[in-house]
């Protein structure tokens, strides 16, 4: 029997070139992360705008050019942009919060039923055509919502909710809750396991998933599993997905005790959870009725050295913000061994990642969730200039 596998690249901290001319040390890991620091070591989740909020024209981050936008947020989650206005979700209070240019936010509205707790609450934003699409934990489970976006920047209000899906598996951990519009202008989300090992194994769960819908919640017809929104599956705790310029799909992952993962996202495969974390050993692949057996990641990290939630991709390069880990790590995806890290342990803990529309990029630190060491004036934006070629 023969196994299709990847090449094993473990992701050990790498030393610094000239992008990590200003990151030196390793954060003090929270003692307070047990079993599950993986899972959550903190909220996860991201972007959007556009094509995802995770692509966009240019390659490195200048270190230098690191400035702080906005502060006084609490349990910050996703960011997306709007025209030119960037929206924030705060997952306990379950505000959506547009920001100025001055760096003052504006409370846009409060989703209705949201029921925090844990790692569920409010998560992840998404914008198109002028909606705004939301996913939250309610008492039935996460939901996925479409308001309508009114006003101009500075007064903007949102619309009654229209359900797209509900009655998404919900706990008090592993909720997922990232959502992004793909280039194809379908709207994906990303689903936990609710707890429920098995669950992400399951093809009749819509939990440890990836999904994808129309905008209007419509199951596509182009799926991978007929009339489901399952585009792949085995997946414990997805918190990042972004696309590369030629629409390959590229998600982060929460594993359990051993290995976070960055996973190359084809329809209908199988990422391995929870037989498989990280990448497999030989002979915990099969082939099962011909078919390849699961998927490895194309790279790997100790949980405490990461807890990936939201990404972005620029010229081809992956920036991830982990939470436990403290970083920005840095992943050209054609030669991911050459990882690096950016802002190690310098704002403590990260949430998400996005491309903003000047090409800036913006990242979402996540201090006030109740694991990190928050400071006086709470989580902050903070805007990366991307440095030329």
């Amino acid at each position: 029997m023969t196994t299709t596998r990847r090449t094993l690249l473990y992701a050990a901290p790498l030393a610094a070139g000239a992008l990590l001319s200003a990151c030196t040390g390793s954060p003090t890991e929270p003692g307070a992360d047990t079993a599950d620091q993986g899972a959550d070591s903190g909220p996860d989740e991201g972007s959007d705008g556009g094509a995802d909020g995770g692509s966009g024209d240019g390659a490195d981050v200048d270190p230098s050019g690191i400035e702080t936008l906005a502060t006084g947020l609490q349990a910050p989650w996703s960011i997306a942009f709007h025209g030119g206005t960037a929206l924030i979700s705060e997952r306990d209070s379950a505000r959506v919060l547009e920001l100025a240019a001055d760096g003052t936010t504006r409370e846009v509205g409060v989703i209705e039923d949201v029921t925090p707790g844990g790692e569920g609450g409010l998560m992840g934003l998404a914008v198109h055509e002028g909606h705004l699409f939301t996913c939250a934990t309610t008492a039935g489970g996460n939901r996925i919502e479409r308001r309508e976006l009114s006003g101009e920047a500075g007064a903007l209000s949102l619309g009654p909710p229209q359900v797209l899906l509900d009655a998404i598996p919900s706990a008090s951990n592993h909720n997922g809750g990232r959502l992004a519009i793909g280039p194809d202008e379908m709207l994906y989300a990303t689903t936990g396991d609710a707890g429920d090992p098995q669950s992400a194994q399951d093809l009749d769960s819509l939990a440890g998933k990836i999904l994808r819908i129309a905008p209007d919640g419509s199951v596509p017809t182009d799926g991978p599993f007929s009339g489901s929104p399952v585009v792949s599956y085995g997946h414990r705790n997805p918190q990042g997905i972004a696309w590369t310029e030629d629409g390959q799909l590229v998600a982060s992952e929460f594993g359990q005790n051993t290995w976070d993962e960055l996973n190359l996202i084809d329809p209908g495969a199988d990422f391995g959870w929870p037989d498989i974390e990280g990448i497999a050993e030989q002979g915990e692949q099969e082939e099962q009725d011909g078919q390849d057996g699961p998927v490895d990641p194309i790279l790997q990290w100790p949980p405490a050295d990461a807890s990936p939630s939201g990404i972005a991709i620029v010229g081809g390069i992956a920036y991830v913000a982990c939470l436990r880990g403290e970083r920005l790590r840095v992943v050209p995806l054609d030669a991911p061994e050459t990882q690096s890290e950016l802002l190690v342990g310098e704002f403590g803990r990260l949430r998400d990642a996005v491309v903003a529309p000047d090409g800036s990029l913006w990242v979402l630190t996540n201090t006030t969730d109740g694991r990190g060491d928050p400071p006086p004036d709470g989580d902050r934006v903070l805007r990366l200039e991307m440095a030329d070629g």
